[in-house]
């Protein structure tokens, strides 16, 4: 928010897709979970001189993307975005109406006098979009940087991997609490993936994992059953899949020959209604929210109750 001459940043939430996917179609936390404080503090300068600089009056929205340390500028918008209700609920401030009386001439310290700080909330809101892919049958779930997205959703709880379970359920994906994970990742992926499914063993999870995935995982100490690609002879993961023996499916690719061979595998997965995540981060994302819903039974409060404790 600006008025011209002085600034408040309502919130900087973070996207748990990394780059490369739309920002409509990317989960996002409120308050960040992985930014350290001086990244955050270095976002707030630069929106704000960035705002006053434009002579913004109203609300602007700004896009960055970080790599090793550097933040880099992708987009600066001088007005509201879809964001906006979502971090106005998160922070309980009525950041439109604010907006509004800005516009029409009133100062920022008149219209606000309070500035909730969103990085000392003591809950977490994770937003997660909402997609129409079970009403086209043979649209290609991959996520990338064309936006798919038709709503969003919004997950709110004290702990960030359950606020990230009720967004999931809110946008109809039904994260199990036990059966089958089938993991297949891109080499990139292979190490990053070995945590997660540590984890999900832990909690009681069987694992099937195509052959490079298998034996990385088998090689890291986390036992799995190696089942064939589709191109390998049947029978194969879509089988698997179809046969109601997978309940969790993480898959990443790279390359065109491995976004085409795998098409098939996300029609399986949207067909028989199988939770699919295609990046490495909501995978990772969705087991620490497994393990959050194995812990402990999802309490639902009312949005007042998170401002009034």
């Amino acid at each position: 928010l600006c008025d011209g001459k002085d600034t408040y940043v309502c919130g900087i939430m973070e996207h748990i897709e990394e780059a490369g996917i739309h920002s409509g179609d990317s989960a996002c936390s409120l308050p960040t979970h992985s930014l350290d404080r001086e990244t955050l503090d270095e976002l707030e300068r630069q929106t704000a001189a960035m705002a006053l600089a434009l002579g913004v009056v109203g609300l602007m929205n700004v896009q960055y993307a970080i790599k090793d340390g550097t933040i880099y500028v992708l987009e600066v918008n001088p007005r509201a975005s879809r964001t906006v209700p979502f971090v106005a609920k998160t922070i309980g401030v009525p950041i439109a109406r604010v907006a509004a009386r800005l516009m029409a001439g009133e100062a920022l310290n008149s219209v606000l006098d309070n500035r909730p700080d969103s990085r000392a909330l003591e809950h977490v809101a994770v937003k997660e979009a909402v997609f129409p892919f079970a009403r086209f049958p043979g649209v290609d779930t991959l996520l990338g940087p064309e936006m798919r997205s038709t709503g969003e959703v919004m997950g709110l709880d004290r702990d960030y991997a359950m606020a990230f379970a009720k967004a999931q359920l809110g946008a109809s994906n039904d994260l199990p609490r036990e059966g089958t994970v089938f993991i297949s990742v891109k080499g990139d992926d292979k190490q990053r993936i070995v945590e997660t499914a540590r984890k999900l063993q832990g909690l009681g999870f069987s694992i099937l994992a195509t052959g490079g995935t298998q034996r990385h995982l088998k090689d890291n100490g986390v036992e799995c059953e190696r089942v064939n690609k589709v191109l390998e002879g049947r029978p194969h993961i879509e089988d698997a899949i179809r046969n109601r023996q997978v309940d969790l499916i993480f898959n990443t690719t790279e390359g065109q020959k491995a976004l085409t061979d795998s098409r098939s595998l996300r029609q399986a997965a949207l067909l028989n209604k199988v939770p699919y995540y295609t990046t490495i981060a909501g995978s990772i994302a969705a087991a620490d929210a497994i393990e959050a819903m194995v812990a402990g039974d999802i309490t639902v409060s009312p949005l007042q109750d998170y401002f009034n404790s």
